[in-house]
């Protein structure tokens, strides 16, 4: 059984339209899926309306077999523990006027924990574990650098020993040598934990080094699912072509003919494909009909009338 299952997750704010249209994924005990697509096509919103920071407007979210998405918020905070989220802003999520030892010890103190130095010991614990002094404990977030916060970031999501950790554009902020001392990190954490990830990115150079399996997202829909390996090797759908295509490499050159993405992320149409205005391939069917993401080989599915 899956430790986290979503089927036909959908996320609409106020009466706009839908952030997160029909989602449906899996994520198994100790596994990394990484969830990539441009800014906006609703990556956040999936990974917060999964923790319950966002509520759904319909669909499923199951935690190891229990049903989330309509329990009200005292029912969810037993729940809360066993999944925990690193932030893209590292400062941002941190409380300026808390010392890194409240940061830490609020949460446990929160889901039960009465004894101090029960709370003291774990603390001294996680901070280790995320490479920091124990003399860290008692300063302030601004006196960190991006990377050092984002170790706190990491040891508060750590600290209630979650099963499953949403990490949003975790190291999109970081210069590219801090970004690899924190994909690093979370790789080591992963295996003296066995934690599972939902690893959400723009950057396909960093989900390829991360993920196991990677989803690919357009205008709040899954349009691709492939293991990694798979993904790079022959991607399916004409906009995951386009995406890899996009990513840099040292003295390469374009060639041409090579997928480009065409325009900018727009509203999604009421009918047909939503990525047809900026798609290659678009014909005629595009236009009438919307299509369901399916298999395409073994492990592999997309949305796409031509994959």
């Amino acid at each position: 059984m899956s430790l986290l299952s979503v089927e036909g997750l959908r996320t609409r704010y106020g009466r706009g339209a839908y952030a997160v249209d029909g989602v449906s994924l899996e994520v198994a005990a100790g596994e990394t899926v990484g969830l990539v697509g441009e800014s906006g096509c609703g990556k956040s919103s999936l990974g917060k309306t999964i923790l319950r920071l966002v509520d759904p407007s319909a669909g499923s979210i199951r935690l190891g077999g229990v049903e989330l998405a309509r329990l009200g918020q005292r029912a969810l905070v037993p729940h809360r523990r066993r999944m925990q989220m690193v932030f893209q802003d590292p400062l941002g999520s941190l409380n300026p006027r808390q010392s890194i030892s409240t940061l830490l010890e609020t949460p446990l103190a929160v889901h039960g924990e009465r004894d101090a130095a029960k709370r003291r010991q774990r603390v001294l614990e996680i901070i280790g574990k995320v490479g920091l002094p124990v003399a860290a404990l008692e300063r302030y977030p601004h006196e960190f650098s991006g990377g050092q916060r984002q170790r706190i970031g990491i040891a508060r999501a750590l600290v209630l020993r979650p099963e499953l950790i949403i990490c949003d554009e975790p190291v999109s902020a970081l210069d590219l040598s801090i970004q690899a001392q924190i994909l690093n990190l979370l790789v080591d954490l992963k295996r003296e934990f066995g934690l599972a990830y939902l690893f959400i990115s723009h950057d396909l150079s960093v989900v390829r080094y991360f993920a196991d399996r990677v989803l690919v997202m357009y205008l709040g829909r899954i349009v691709e699912s492939a293991d990694h390996a798979a993904l790079w090797r022959a991607p399916q759908h004409p906009y995951t072509r386009a995406l890899l295509a996009s990513v840099p490499q040292a003295g390469a050159r374009r060639e041409r003919g090579q997928p480009v993405i065409r325009g900018e992320l727009t509203r999604a149409p009421e009918r047909g494909c939503r990525f047809r205005a900026r798609c290659p391939l678009a014909a005629e069917r595009c236009a009438a009909e919307d299509p369901a993401l399916r298999s395409v080989a073994t492990g592999h599915l997309a949305a796409c009338h031509f994959a």
